[in-house]
């Protein structure tokens, strides 16, 4: 039950985040959207590049067998932490290098140490099986995080009062944070292990390494548009980014955290080793299938979405790349969380180090090649990127196939049909074909409730050898 809790604030956060999204770029000039986009996500890529080695080293090792060792482990982490915190000041001082105000490299560089700290503590709380505590502070964060920025935003509608909105919100989740998780019991004290530290930083700078690179695309996506069509002409596709992806993450990111500890037990199992390639197929038709079907929910709804939630100076531009950009995120979850299963499973880090960067470099090629030769155009830059991501992919599928499974075809089909007959009903409609956009709703969702129910199936027909 408390893990369902969790799982339902992973939720909350998502729709809190989504919505902001939405406020914040109707109450934002379409320029300083732009900014304020491109500042969370340099954020976001500066505390991921800094404490995600930490983070992933938390997870592997973290608390340990006994009192002892989880004394052991906090005093590392914590000294780790601090170090990446450094480290975030210092790469916001030499911001100013390159022509970024003071107090924007200041609050960049606090929101990032904020940010990445604040995960890693949720982190500590999840892997110590502190639930109670994990749902309450993640759902406050959310709701604090998002108050502190509408709050700067209403008092002034500009990027700088924005982010200090998010700082304070920030700060007032870190009191909240500190008071929650304090433990009256008296914990043991442990010395620094410097032998500690070294095996933290060699295993997780190795697996961090393909996160840091997977979330340096979209930002280097970002400033490819904001680069070719200024921070005016690209808000529309800048926001098209920020939203269309989350829903991918939200929905995959939360079926592996229920299936994927099963598979990692059945790999690791010695005495039923047959089992495994049914149970991978499955895990593959399940996440490929959702992720499918919400392409298409996603393509169902985009335009009565658009006409009632998005700001009319930004509608042109965000229909124009939405398309591409749903396509994009599709393939490139698929690529981050299910494509390198066999790698993970088998601790290949430096083949999950390659995909993340054939990723990574393929995207942004692929918008550079489109401008090259097509000029500044935003919808041919997201079609670029998008094949880009597809090519990458290319190469995760020839990964896949290094471990056996036995794919599960009829749900990925119907969730396919499901995908195909939305892309058409929006291909067909226009600004009043109330009908076709109904016909796509319709169509496409008895599509993938068939998909569904063989999802149902497959997950309850009797694995070899049961009674």
């Amino acid at each position: 039950m408390a893990k369902i809790i969790a799982l339902g604030a992973y939720f909350y956060q998502a729709v809190i985040a989504f919505g902001l999204l939405i406020v914040v770029a109707h109450w934002l000039a379409p320029a300083d959207y732009a900014s304020y986009s491109l500042f969370i996500s340099i954020c976001q890529f500066a505390a991921i590049a800094a404490f995600e080695w930490v983070r992933f080293a938390c997870m592997r090792f973290y608390p340990g067998a006994d009192a002892d060792s989880e004394a052991a482990e906090r005093r590392a982490i914590l000294t780790e932490a601090l170090a990446c915190a450094m480290l975030c000041l210092i790469a916001a001082g030499v911001s100013l290098i390159f022509g970024v105000p003071p107090v924007v490299a200041l609050v960049g560089g606090l929101v990032s140490i904020a940010q990445g700290g604040s995960d890693l503590h949720l982190t500590m709380l999840r892997f110590r099986q502190d639930f109670r505590a994990f749902s309450v502070l993640q759902g406050s964060r959310a709701t604090i995080l998002a108050a502190g920025t509408l709050l700067g935003a209403l008092i002034s509608p500009s990027f700088l009062s924005t982010v200090a909105g998010l700082l304070s919100g920030y700060v007032a989740y870190g009191l909240l944070a500190f008071l929650l998780s304090r433990r009256a019991d008296t914990r043991p004290v442990a010395a620094l292990d410097n032998a500690r530290i070294r095996k933290h930083l060699i295993y997780g700078s190795v697996s961090a390494g393909a996160a840091t690179a997977a979330m340096f695309a979209p930002l280097a996506l970002k400033a490819i548009f904001t680069s070719a069509l200024g921070a005016t002409g690209a808000a529309g596709a800048l926001l098209a980014l920020d939203l269309l992806q989350r829903p991918f993450v939200l929905i995959v990111s939360a079926l592996q955290a229920i299936q994927y500890p099963e598979i990692v037990a059945a790999h690791d199992r010695t005495d039923d080793r047959a089992a495994l390639p049914r149970q991978l197929g499955q895990y593959y038709a399940l996440l490929t299938s959702f992720a499918l079907m919400m392409a298409a929910g996603i393509f169902a709804a985009l335009l009565p979405a658009t006409w009632l939630v998005i700001s009319p100076d930004l509608q042109q531009g965000f229909l124009a790349t939405a398309p591409a950009i749903i396509v994009l995120s599709l393939v490139r979850t698929l690529t981050q969380i299910m494509l390198p299963t066999p790698l993970h499973l088998r601790q290949r880090l430096a083949l999950i180090l390659l995909l993340a960067v054939a990723d990574c470099v393929l995207l942004s090629l692929g918008a550079l090649a489109v401008l090259a030769l097509a000029g500044a155009n935003d919808a041919a830059l997201a079609w670029g990127s998008a094949i880009g991501a597809i090519l990458a992919a290319l190469v995760g599928l020839r990964l896949i196939s290094s471990l056996a499974f036995d794919f599960s075809w009829p749900p990925v089909l119907f969730a396919a049909a499901g995908l195909g007959a939305a892309v058409l009903a929006f291909s067909l409609s226009g600004e009043t074909s109330y009908v076709t956009i109904g016909a796509g709703i319709v169509v496409g969702g008895l599509l993938c409730l068939l998909s569904l129910n063989q999802l149902r199936l497959m997950m309850r027909s009797p694995r070899p050898g049961a009674a």
